[in-house]
């Protein structure tokens, strides 16, 4: 996979970019322009604007660059061990537990800073 720093970006893929955003620019606009049409119709005609600027992104140095890494995360994502169903229900109720003793203990804490405040400063019963 390229680095960052080794990415050479040309004047054309520069110009594509911007085409590219300008284009999802005017699909934003047109939405909203032709607001008596059918939602259905706006929302295909900026699907197909989106899709059409993600294939011209993808043919510049910066879009296959992101088509590689989406790839290797993909791959790592698979590399991946998951806990069993077995161990997620043990892991949640033990977070459930530990917050629910956190959750007494920082109660109890606040009666008896609120009953040493009161006895300090007299007020209450």
């Amino acid at each position: 996979m390229a680095k960052s720093d080794d990415l050479q970006t040309s004047g054309f893929d520069t110009i594509k970019l911007a085409f590219a955003v300008g284009l999802l620019v005017l699909g934003v606009f047109g939405f909203y322009w032709f607001v008596d049409e059918s939602l259905l119709f706006r929302v295909l005609g900026l699907v197909a604007v989106a899709l059409v600027a993600a294939g011209i992104v993808f043919t510049t140095a910066l879009g296959q660059s992101l088509a590689a890494f989406l790839g290797d995360s993909r791959t790592e994502v698979r590399k991946m061990v998951w806990p069993t169903r077995a161990e997620a229900t043990q892991t949640t109720l033990i977070v459930i537990v530990v917050v629910i003793l956190v959750g007494i203990f920082l109660w109890l804490l606040d009666m008896l800073l609120a009953w040493g405040v009161r006895g300090f400063i007299g007020t209450g019963g």
